[in-house]
């Protein structure tokens, strides 16, 4: 995988465009938000995910879906529970992924982050897979945002804390952050 600047999009992931960003105010990028979401709830692989972020989930499939078909989201990235990537979002852009959010006293964390959701739920761990790939995408994006230092690399909790709990208490905090420090002394 490798990130070319100029589009914001990464060669050698699945891309799946969704309608649902703008620009950025200020072409920042100095934030990684890590979320989750699975789509019915706990279900996994359904390509429902996709279909929310471009506006497509069909309403009438599951009593879920009715309440937030209508609602025009998106993330920069997703990683499936085999590990594979899609990109919905040019880095570039704004997706629409962190709501009413705050960080370092900074309100709108879309002007200035990028949205990498797991599929998972906050209570089933994540898979080997997930990690590594979610590795190797952090250290990619790392590459061209250096701002994008450990420290401000969170979760949607963190940024939300009145209304998301997402990655939730089942995300290896721990082990992403030993794996960062790794990849940064190997440097």
């Amino acid at each position: 995988m490798q990130l070319d600047p100029q589009s914001g999009w990464c060669a050698g992931i699945h891309h799946c465009p969704s309608p649902n960003f703008n620009a950025r105010p200020q072409g920042e990028v100095s934030l990684l938000v890590i979320h989750n979401i699975s789509l019915p709830p706990g279900q996994f692989g359904t390509g429902r995910v996709q279909q929310f972020f471009r506006n497509q989930l069909p309403a009438d499939e599951h009593p879920y879906f009715a309440s937030i078909a209508t609602l025009q989201v998106s993330a920069h990235f997703l990683i499936e529970r085999d590990g594979a990537i899609t990109q919905f979002v040019s880095c570039n852009e704004r997706a629409w992924h962190a709501g009413q959010s705050s960080f370092g006293g900074r309100e709108n964390c879309n002007d200035f982050s990028l949205g990498i959701e797991l599929e998972g739920t906050d209570d089933i761990p994540f898979t080997e897979a997930q990690y590594i790939a979610l590795e190797a995408l952090i250290g990619e994006l790392q590459r061209h945002y250096p701002a994008l230092a450990s420290e401000r690399i969170c979760g949607h909790s963190d940024i939300a804390p009145t209304r998301k709990t997402d990655p939730g208490p089942a995300f290896d905090w721990p082990r992403l952050r030993a794996a960062l420090k790794d990849k940064k002394e190997a440097l």
